[in-house]
């Protein structure tokens, strides 16, 4: 049987890798087969455009740019990592997806839906995610909670403005795909969200 395919999203500072971390150990304590996997990233070649994308140094990448290395990190990242779990009947948790692409890029870079979708073509025809995890918290709640920007992280020196779009954008994407996208509030407790995370993957018939 083909596993399913979980997507954590949320802005900056959201509190997704908590959720990961607890999520990581539930999984391991119900001996339930997963992986965990992250994007930009999850693969050598992956990882390496994840340096590229990050790095403060990188300033002066153009927006297009941004969004087309994203796109090739993903469709290597599903050969090397997402497509072989899922085929051995594993859970795929991925911290960050596509709709990340369309928040950031697609809303906060002002490249539009149509341009972004795109260039994600092979990644949303055929590996939609089952269900998507959005930890809805504000940015600028977001980063006081995680005392300010990374200051090696281009993305996270974006500014006030473009986190604020990013956050709309996330939104915009919830309310167009409301059967895939479930909203957790994340102002709640670590250990309520939690609960309320698993809830959710068991109603999906996830676990």
């Amino acid at each position: 049987m083909r596993g399913k395919f979980i997507t954590f999203e949320g802005c900056d500072g959201s509190g997704k890798s908590t959720q990961l971390r607890l999520l990581s150990n539930y999984l391991t304590e119900q001996k339930i087969p997963h992986i965990f996997t992250r994007e930009p990233g999850g693969g050598k070649i992956s990882e390496a455009i994840r340096e590229i994308l990050l790095s403060g140094k990188n300033m002066e990448m153009t927006d297009e740019c941004e969004a087309l290395l994203y796109a090739a990190s993903r469709v290597q990242h599903l050969s090397d990592r997402v497509e072989p779990a899922l085929a051995e009947g594993k859970l795929v948790i991925c911290d960050r997806y596509v709709d990340s692409s369309l928040a950031y890029q697609a809303y906060a870079r002002g490249l539009g839906d149509a341009f972004v979708r795109q260039i994600n073509d092979f990644a949303l025809k055929n590996y939609l995610p089952d269900v998507t995890i959005f930890i809805d918290l504000s940015p600028e709640e977001a980063f006081r909670r995680k005392h300010g920007a990374d200051q090696n992280d281009r993305l996270e020196l974006a500014g006030a403005d473009f986190h604020d779009r990013v956050y709309a954008g996330y939104k915009e994407v919830a309310k167009a795909e409301p059967n895939r996208v479930v909203c957790v509030d994340g102002k709640q407790t670590p250990n309520a969200i939690f609960e309320e995370v698993l809830r959710i993957l068991k109603d999906r018939n996830c676990l």
